[in-house]
């Protein structure tokens, strides 16, 4: 695949949306839990847009809620699209996670997409981002 190209042949195929910075088709969202040093990491793939999934997305939300989890981190490296039902993902994990006081919340990864309509929202301002999961998992560390 060229560096100007946009969009693979098949659905298995990956869509480029910068230059050296492939991400994979996912069809559907994806949303994996894992527990590493105290801190979440919420693996996020996929279109995060309004649909079907809002069910998944909500047992999701309430599976983060229930691990009383004060550190999290989510890795939004492989989110394709994001709409409203993807940034109430973020508002609901941030507000469940910084009700604590000690409570830190990172979006790592975030495509430039992804990063635009967290300014668009003036969420960005609220919400701490990182340009990778290892900076994202450094900040939720050193404090």
């Amino acid at each position: 695949m060229h560096a100007h190209c946009w969009r693979g042949l098949y659905p298995t195929d990956a869509i480029q949306y910068e230059v050296h910075r492939l991400v994979p088709l996912i069809k559907a969202m994806v949303i994996e839990i894992e527990q590493h040093d105290g801190v979440c990491v919420l693996r996020c793939k996929g279109p995060f847009v309004s649909g079907a999934n809002l069910e998944y997305m909500l047992a999701k939300i309430d599976q983060i809620r229930k691990l009383k989890c004060n550190r999290v981190l989510a890795d939004f490296r492989e989110v394709t699209s994001i709409g409203s039902m993807g940034l109430t993902f973020i508002v609901a994990v941030y507000t469940s996670v910084v009700k604590d006081r000690d409570g830190r919340f990172v979006v790592a990864g975030a495509l430039p997409f992804v990063r635009k309509a967290l300014d668009l929202t003036r969420l960005s301002k609220v919400v701490s981002l990182a340009p990778d999961t290892t900076t994202g998992l450094a900040a939720l560390q050193a404090e």
